[in-house]
């Protein structure tokens, strides 16, 4: 059986940290920041955890 390539957008889209979790860039962050606060602006930097049924897909797309 041949193996699994690795989904290029997903592996933009999300690292893998030392533990094997998931990390994802957090939304509402491109664009049109003046129409958002500075607090909401401020909550959204940095990155999150893929949780759930998200993670599952996630690692299946990354050849995990």
């Amino acid at each position: 059986m041949p193996k699994m390539k690795t989904h290029k957008g997903a592996a933009k889209r999300f690292k893998v940290t030392g533990s094997g979790r998931l990390r994802r860039r957090q939304s509402h962050r491109g664009h049109l920041r003046l129409a958002k606060g500075k607090d909401s602006y401020r909550r959204l930097k940095g990155e999150a955890d893929v949780t759930g049924g998200d993670a599952k897909r996630a690692k299946r797309l990354l050849g995990m």
